[in-house]
């Protein structure tokens, strides 16, 4: 264990828990579902975003998925960003964590959205989450490629959140967004110490 003042031995092999801030969680949770909703109707409103069942990707324009990737990543790095400020981390990997659960948290929350009938509101993308069993097996009897191309772009929107998120709460961390930073950590610790 180490004092609240100094700063861990580097190599130290002491287990410390990570405590999880709830309410940042929370509130970043639903500060994503908000965005993509928001986001989701400018894309429907725009025309960029079609509710349709995917029955070929050759029909899918560019711009639907230039709009449906961006909304995507920029809801869920916006959840990622107040999860990470609000839970107050100054470092990069509590609030990637913070983020991350986050994004853990929205998606049964989009999962009940979809349920309750908001998979128009939020874009075609997430109608492969959750679909009705009947409606299903219609459109897999229609067209097979229908259902296979559904889950795989719910998937891809879901991958693409969490890349989000991720990087929502790295930039709330403050910290320079470089894989090598953490080795220079204790140098920056202790200028900051030695200024105040």
């Amino acid at each position: 264990m180490h004092n609240q003042g100094q700063m861990p031995a580097a190599g130290s092999q002491a287990w410390m828990p990570w405590p999880v801030n709830w309410s940042a969680v929370w509130v970043g949770a639903l500060a994503s579902l908000a965005a993509a909703l928001i986001l989701g109707l400018i894309g429907t409103a725009l025309g960029a975003q079609s509710i349709k069942t995917l029955s070929s990707w050759q029909d899918v324009s560019r711009v639907d998925v230039a709009i449906t990737v961006c909304a995507a990543f920029f809801a869920f790095a916006i959840g990622g960003w107040v999860s990470g400020k609000i839970s107050g981390a100054r470092h990069a990997e509590p609030s990637i964590l913070h983020a991350a659960v986050a994004w853990l948290v929205a998606l049964p929350l989009l999962l009940l959205t979809l349920a309750a009938g908001g998979g128009a509101a939020l874009g075609g993308w997430y109608g492969g989450l959750l679909s009705a069993p009947a409606a299903a097996a219609a459109s897999a009897a229609a067209s097979p490629d229908v259902a296979r191309n559904d889950a795989l772009a719910a998937v891809t929107a879901i991958l693409i959140a969490l890349i989000g998120a991720v990087i929502g709460g790295w930039i709330a961390s403050g910290e320079p967004m470089s894989f090598t930073h953490h080795r220079t950590r204790a140098t920056v610790w202790h200028a900051e110490r030695k200024t105040l």
